[in-house]
């Protein structure tokens, strides 16, 4: 993707993430070291009034695999993020973004978030990336 290729407004390809699984909350507990209960003991989510719950950083890795699928890592100057929903199993989470600005040293900043089939955002973002230029 080079600089001059896209305008402001210009929407990214969708990523659609599988549903999320009990195991696959497991698995990050283990990889992640956040085993809090209310991401894998039903009983404690229940005792708490509520339903077992996604990591936020699981769903934020999800939102920062889009930003990289659509621009190369190492041109990501920067990904700010907000939490605005909790996110829970059997949800299918699609990541989707847009260029929001093109400033003058072909930097972008785009704006992604992570939806749930619904519309629910459950993740906003804000990227700013380094475009290379088809001019030298």
């Amino acid at each position: 993707m080079f600089f001059e290729d896209i305008n402001e407004g210009y929407e990214f390809p969708v990523l659609q993430k599988d549903p999320i699984t009990r195991v696959q909350l497991v698995r990050f507990a283990g990889a992640s070291g956040d085993f809090h209960p209310l991401h894998l003991v039903e009983e404690v989510a229940d005792k708490a009034g509520m339903k077992i719950i996604a990591h936020g950083m699981l769903i934020m890795g999800m939102l920062s695999q889009g930003v990289t699928s659509w621009v190369s890592r190492k041109n990501i100057k920067k990904i700010q993020v907000r939490f605005s929903k909790m996110t829970y199993p059997g949800e299918s989470i699609q990541i989707v973004g847009k260029v929001l600005e093109k400033k003058t040293d072909n930097t972008v900043v785009g704006e992604v978030l992570a939806k749930n089939s619904e519309g629910e955002v459950k993740v906003a973002g804000i990227f700013e990336a380094i475009l290379p230029s088809r001019i030298s």
